[in-house]
């Protein structure tokens, strides 16, 4: 299995997602997206992707239309994305993605929740080398009409670099350059995807004592829990034990 499926595999085993959580962040990415692009389905590819996560998230019709309308109007909150790096207990890495309106909030609240849990707050570019910043598309196993080797096949032309399955989904992991390639070629193919997201996935985890993890778990709840964090991203490596205790 690749690394990204590997990583999502232990992250929702983890279970730190919540669906209002998921709906705020897709409104966010719909406010940047129309900001950056404009309103124009044709001509905005990034908004394309943020109302196709949103069909994955089950959000409402409603809600999408709402958040564009709002994205686009004179009254539209002027967000910036801002990265944030630090470690937590055990040496592990967190990387922290923020969509905010007040930046010096931000700040100060991410560095809160870092001291909090005995954690620190780095500078950027600390972790580059830690996390490979990829596309992964997820797509249920429905929408592929041909044979798995035609798919396969094709994924490989439009950039995949790993292609993994399990009962119901497919897990497509490309560069974090050709994700336009992917989009594109899904779109070619007639292959909705339910979600299509630029990740950070680890090139290599830390394993942590039972006290550690706790902490680390607690602190990327409190992360998750905050308004302006759009994604948390780490290199926690865990055992089937250690999940038991959450």
């Amino acid at each position: 299995m690749g690394r990204a499926f590997e990583y999502r595999k232990a992250s929702k085993m983890a279970r730190w997602d919540k669906m209002a959580k998921t709906f705020s962040k897709i409104g966010k990415d719909i406010a940047l997206a129309v900001k950056a692009g404009g309103t124009d389905l044709e001509s905005n590819p990034a908004l394309r992707r943020c109302i196709q996560n949103a069909k994955g998230a089950n959000m409402p019709k409603d809600n999408v239309e709402r958040a564009i309308k709002k994205a686009s109007g004179a009254d539209a909150e002027n967000y910036e994305e801002i990265t944030y790096e630090g470690y937590g207990q055990g040496g592990v890495a967190f990387f922290v993605e923020c969509t905010t309106n007040n930046s010096t909030r931000t700040v100060a609240n991410v560095r809160a929740i870092f001291n909090k849990f005995d954690g620190n707050l780095g500078k950027n570019g600390e972790l580059a080398f830690i996390f490979d910043r990829k596309g992964i598309f997820t797509i249920d196993k429905t929408q592929i009409k041909s044979e798995w080797d035609d798919f396969e096949m094709e994924m490989i032309d439009g950039g995949a670099e790993e292609i993994d399955q399990d009962e119901n989904e497919v897990l497509i992991t490309t560069a974090f350059e050709d994700f336009g390639s992917m989009s594109h070629k899904l779109d070619e193919l007639g292959i909705e995807a339910k979600s299509a997201e630029l990740q950070r996935i680890p090139n290599n985890t830390k394993g942590m004592t039972d006290d550690q993890f706790k902490a680390n778990m607690k602190m990327l709840e409190r992360f998750e829990e905050d308004d302006d964090v759009q994604n948390v991203f780490h290199n926690m490596e865990f055992t089937e034990e250690q999940l038991e205790m959450m």
